[in-house]
């Protein structure tokens, strides 16, 4: 199915690895322009390369800070100079430093806090009048289960993730016709949950790697997602195909949350 991008502009946040990697690869495969950014240029790089090689449209890489706001400044001033519009904005992030509430510092609080929320809220608003001068206009938010169904020893998870739902909600109304959405993901194949998988089989939990990656997806479909099935979704919420959703919250988790 064509999605009706192909030669629109994305940007997609924190994606030299994992599911940002993976919205940019599916919004590659559809024939948008992508811009990827990160913090890492040597990761940076192998994205860029491992993009190029399929992408449908042009790849730009650029690496960004964005907890500063100079480096969010350079990274749109460099998507105008080189596409001269913005259609797509894709949000993502890392894992926070989670645990019992007990055991966290307030400075992990305000670690977390900039470091998943004000990074949007940074983002959004420098680029918001980009998105307004588009036809197509979509914000996608990647955020995790944990917002809708809490998991112990998941604090910041499930508390400081949350606020994105809640301005995902907001800016449906005052941003339209812009279209604003998110997507909480289950357990998916990534290289951070491939580690925390491993250290489950290295402290006797399980047995073998495939055994733990198995036990983490605890879903009915008894596997792990791929980054580009968050990917897919993403890119199906960027297009007009998805012209009537907004202020949405999608789980893609196999199945994984038992909340209705």
């Amino acid at each position: 199915m064509d999605l009706g991008i192909h030669g629109n502009t994305a940007l997609v946040t924190a994606s030299s690895s994992g599911m940002g990697l993976g919205c940019a690869r599916s919004l590659s495969l559809e024939g948008a322009n992508v811009v990827i950014c990160g913090r890492d240029s040597d990761r940076l790089t192998r994205a860029k390369d491992s993009l190029e090689a399929e992408a449908k449209g042009d790849i730009l890489a650029i690496q960004t800070d964005l907890t500063k706001p100079e480096d969010v400044q350079n990274l749109l001033d460099q998507i105008t100079n080189k596409f001269g519009q913005l259609d797509h904005i894709v949000t993502s992030a890392g894992q926070p430093v989670d645990g019992s509430f007990n055991n966290l510092s307030v400075d992990n609080w305000y670690d977390a806090y900039d470091t998943f929320t004000m990074n949007v809220v940074r983002i959004l608003h420098a680029a918001h009048p980009l998105l307004s001068n588009s036809d197509m206009g979509s914000v996608v938010l990647i955020t995790a289960t944990a917002v809708k169904e809490t998991n112990p020893n998941m604090t910041m998870s499930s508390s400081v993730r949350k606020s994105l739902i809640g301005l995902m909600k907001v800016l449906s109304f005052e941003w339209a016709p812009i279209r604003v959405n998110a997507i909480l993901p289950g357990s998916h194949d990534t290289p951070l949950m491939i580690r925390h998988a491993q250290d489950t089989v290295d402290s006797g939990k399980y047995t073998s790697l495939s055994e733990a990656l198995i036990g983490w997806a605890d879903n009915p479909l008894n596997r792990m997602g791929t980054p580009e099935e968050i990917g897919d979704v993403a890119a199906f919420l960027s297009s007009p195909r998805a012209g009537y959703v907004t202020g949405a919250a999608i789980p893609v988790d196999g199945g994984r949350m038992r909340c209705a």
